[in-house]
């Protein structure tokens, strides 16, 4: 009787999981300026708009310089003491 050679599945190959991840990434997301949407923010946050608060925990991504800049005018933005 022959005896069978058994191998060990260790699950698919990490590059096909990433470029699943990745198109599933790309039908999820819009690329748009932010001046096409900070009129449209600004004036939600003004009105108290509730659906805001189905976004506060998600995720964005911004560019480095936008970050420092962002960062930079929330420091001098606070008051005096």
């Amino acid at each position: 009787m022959a005896r069978s050679q058994l191998r060990v599945y260790y699950g698919p190959q990490t590059d096909v999981c990433a470029a699943i991840t990745e198109a599933k990434q790309a039908e999820d997301t819009v690329s748009i300026p932010l001046g096409e949407i900070f009129p449209l923010l600004a004036d939600a946050v003004r009105s108290e708009r509730t659906w805001l608060k189905d976004f506060e925990d998600d995720q964005i991504t911004i560019s480095t310089d936008l970050y420092e800049v962002i960062l930079a005018y929330q420091h001098f933005r606070r008051p005096s003491a």
